[in-house]
């Protein structure tokens, strides 16, 4: 007799929640409402790919007070499935269920925070310390701690909020960006800082003679640019022999909307592709990461990344 049930198993498999699920499950117990953070999806979606998992026999799950409590038990999978998901589990390793994992991390220590009274205490404190300094004191330490005699520039700046924040700290200030409309906004925020030049020019042609600058920021910038070889060979033309230019900016993403929303002529940069800009630029790659996701952000993931002249 032909035993059907991996037939069953791959049908249940074939969709990429119910496999984001499983690997969040085979890592920690966890809570629907748990599992609906780190996902990203609605509980009903969540509720009908746990029913199917269930009832395929991925999952079990118990209750514990108001809280339905799903896990994977391994040891209790015949050698077939056990075979089966090895090998799939092998294939899921994508940027979705990279983000995944952070988020599992977050929602832990979450729990863990509310599972103890010290972790109270320090989530009251974050909270108190909120509302009593601002969003905004660890930025002005951070500001606070660059060289006061640094010579720095925000190079697409926008409204310049970086220039805004570092101004006070160091010895020279430029605020650059090709829109006037951007600029104009920049002027009102920086309201007359003497030590702040702004600047209406494009990025591939900086007006500053060579090794001019201690540290460059490129912040949501790269999306924009035609020709982003040509930009970093001009900042790193214009940094310091051991200088550093700082990039953030967003991973691969879908959504095509950006490109008439927000005049974007590529959707998002991968590591592979910023390296070999930054070679071609005399730039090589000294630090890069993938930032942990904001729960309060709507907008794709992001990556932060640090280069020095080659």
């Amino acid at each position: 007799m032909v035993n059907l049930a991996p037939l069953e198993w791959l049908q249940t498999l074939a969709d990429a929640t119910r496999v984001r699920l499983l690997l969040m499950l085979e890592q920690q117990e966890l809570s629907v409402s748990e599992l609906c953070g780190i996902v990203q999806l609605p509980q009903s979606t969540v509720s009908r790919h746990l029913k199917v998992l269930s009832a395929d026999g991925w999952i079990v799950n118990r209750r514990e007070g108001t809280n339905q409590l799903y896990r994977i038990e391994a040891e209790a999978w015949e050698p077939a499935r056990t075979g089966l998901w090895s090998w799939l589990r092998q294939q899921a390793d994508t940027p979705t269920t990279g983000l995944d994992r952070q988020r599992l991390v977050q929602v832990l220590a979450q729990r863990s925070r509310s599972e103890t009274f010290f972790s109270s205490t320090a989530e009251q404190w974050d909270k108190l310390r909120t509302e009593l300094f601002g969003q905004h004191l660890d930025s002005y330490v951070l500001a606070a701690s660059l060289p006061s005699d640094s010579v720095v520039a925000e190079l697409g700046c926008g409204s310049a909020p970086l220039s805004h924040l570092v101004a006070p700290y160091v010895r020279q200030v430029f605020a650059v960006d090709n829109s006037a409309a951007m600029l104009a906004a920049a002027k009102q925020r920086l309201g007359g800082l003497k030590n702040v030049r702004i600047e209406l020019s494009s990025l591939a042609e900086l007006k500053w003679k060579d090794d001019s600058l201690d540290l460059a920021w490129l912040v949501l910038v790269l999306p924009y640019l035609t020709e982003p070889v040509c930009v970093l060979k001009e900042a790193s033309r214009v940094l310091k022999g051991d200088a550093s230019i700082v990039l953030l900016d967003l991973l691969p993403h879908e959504r095509s909307a950006y490109r008439q929303e927000m005049g974007h002529v590529r959707l998002g940069v991968s590591r592979e592709e910023l390296t070999g800009w930054l070679c071609a630029a005399n730039l090589s790659l000294k630090r890069y990461c993938q930032l942990p996701p904001d729960p309060q952000a709507k907008g794709p993931a992001l990556f932060l990344a640090v280069a020095v002249c080659a």
